[in-house]
């Protein structure tokens, strides 16, 4: 039988660190991630300088702000009665209020810098937002334990697959060969395909998350029979290793189909044919003869081949929520790799001590 360090191993192995009891942000989130906010803290000491200055005043901006930032952290320190000079066995809100505020502070002292210093404090809430979500849910532990299992549920859901591919190439060969298609897509500012892919992005993570409640639900019927109802911060856990999972199978068809349309549009759409379309094919990135013929990889291929993409991976994001047939076989297959996790947490909860 394993003991609890061995088990609590074993959750965020499985990318469920809170299926660990008493699992906090203060103890075991953020202070595992100390040393990164830390080093981020220091660094932005370099708020304090202002290139209009001479390099004596902003060595002086320096000393200024690193003796600020010390300060104002043995401040902290001693209200949360601690030594001046100690570092924190926990990280909590005080923590986390001086480590997003303090250097926003250096910009307004050294130069009235008020732009810099929102900035400043709005990329620190943001590092905390990433990082409880990387730390805090195992995303990269999610990631690990989804990428080792990715093939083996593409083929649970071959069904869907011999169904949904080919009607998707059909469909995308259409918008491939449309001349609107290459017009809108090469003449597009940079800003506005970002936005653009940002969107369908948006538009497949919200179908995928659509039915995640249900299915959560339905996994912790058949695989967690053994132990007492998940709290709803570990709902959301096991949620969250479900989207990813389904969501690098979409992202998977995505690069498949934007790979063969690269191919196919390098091999089909030559320079002539894209004259005749009035296309702007910004710059030639690959360029080799084949055959006898010249074969052009062009950055307007690139742009269309990643919105045939992005359309086909909204396309089987929908697809992945309508098919019964698909959800049955996905959460089969997950449901049995996630009974034996289940039954190790019934197994850890049955540790705990008497109270």
């Amino acid at each position: 039988m394993e003991d609890r360090a061995a088990l609590e191993r074993r959750f965020r192995r499985a990318g469920l660190p809170l299926f660990i009891d008493d699992y906090r942000a203060s103890t075991d989130v953020f202070t595992r991630a100390a040393p990164l906010l830390a080093l981020v803290f220091v660094g932005e000491m370099l708020g304090a300088i202002d290139l209009d200055w001479s390099l004596l005043a902003n060595l002086g901006a320096l000393a200024g702000g690193l003796g600020i930032l010390l300060v104002a952290f043995g401040v902290v320190n001693r209200m949360r009665g601690r030594s001046f000079g100690s570092l924190p066995e926990e990280v909590g809100l005080p923590e986390l209020a001086a480590f997003v505020l303090l250097p926003a502070v250096l910009p307004l002292v050294f130069g009235g810098q008020t732009t810099s210093a929102l900035v400043t404090a709005l990329a620190n809430l943001a590092l905390l937002g990433v990082v409880y979500l990387v730390v805090g849910f195992g995303l990269v532990s999610i990631l690990r334990w989804a990428a080792g299992r990715l093939f083996s549920q593409l083929g649970a859901s071959l069904w869907l697959l011999s169904r949904a591919v080919p009607l998707l190439l059909v469909f995308s060969l259409v918008l491939f060969i449309n001349t609107e298609m290459w017009q809108v897509f090469s003449t597009m500012p940079d800003a506005f395909l970002a936005l653009a892919a940002a969107a369908f992005v948006l538009a497949g993570s919200t179908f995928l998350a659509f039915r995640l409640p249900r299915e959560v639900g339905a996994l912790e019927r058949d695989a967690g029979a053994e132990g007492p109802p998940l709290d709803a911060r570990q709902r959301l856990n096991v949620a969250l290793v479900m989207f990813v999972s389904q969501a690098l199978q979409v992202l998977l068809v995505c690069v498949a189909v934007g790979a063969f349309f690269v191919l196919f549009g390098a091999l089909a759409v030559n320079a002539e044919v894209r004259e005749s379309w009035s296309v702007s094919d910004g710059s030639v990135l690959i360029e080799l003869d084949l055959l006898g013929s010249r074969l052009q990889v062009t950055e307007a291929l690139l742009r269309v081949s990643g919105g045939i993409a992005a359309f086909s991976g909204l396309y089987y994001a929908i697809a992945v929520l309508t098919d019964s047939t698909y959800r049955e076989e996905f959460l089969e297959e997950l449901t049995g790799e996630m009974r034996e996790t289940f039954r190790a947490r019934a197994e850890y909860l049955d540790m705990r001590p008497a109270s």
